[in-house]
């Protein structure tokens, strides 16, 4: 199964009302919305726990302040969670603010991510 494209077009619809350019790339089996060249967040869709999935670049500081959120998780494609992301699960963003708080933590973030290396 795909990544769900009704969140999609919510992330989507949420960039745009806070007047921020994006572009969209699809990787991780799901769509990657980039900001500034840069990964930002994307949606997701998990085969083992049959769930679809946020993906949040917020940072280490952010992640930690966030964990006991509701619907927040590490974000763990390998049995490794990655530094500075997170999963969030759809009762963590079910309400259009508590979409916007978490593409807010991104856009807060994205200036301080690195960008990846351009392959040649």
């Amino acid at each position: 199964m795909a990544y769900d494209e009704f969140m999609a077009d919510r992330v989507r619809r949420t960039f745009q009302e806070k007047g921020v350019e994006f572009a969209e790339k699809k990787m991780f089996a799901g769509l990657c919305f980039m900001v500034d060249d840069k990964m930002c967040c994307g949606v997701h869709y998990d085969k083992k726990k049959e769930t679809d999935l946020l993906m949040a670049r917020i940072g280490e500081e952010a992640s930690t302040q966030v964990q006991d959120r509701q619907g927040c998780h590490p974000m763990d494609f390998t049995g490794r969670p990655m530094k500075g992301y997170v999963f969030v699960t759809p009762d963590g963003f079910d309400s259009d603010d508590d979409l916007a708080y978490w593409i807010q933590l991104c856009v807060d973030f994205n200036p301080l991510a690195k960008a990846s290396k351009k392959r040649k």
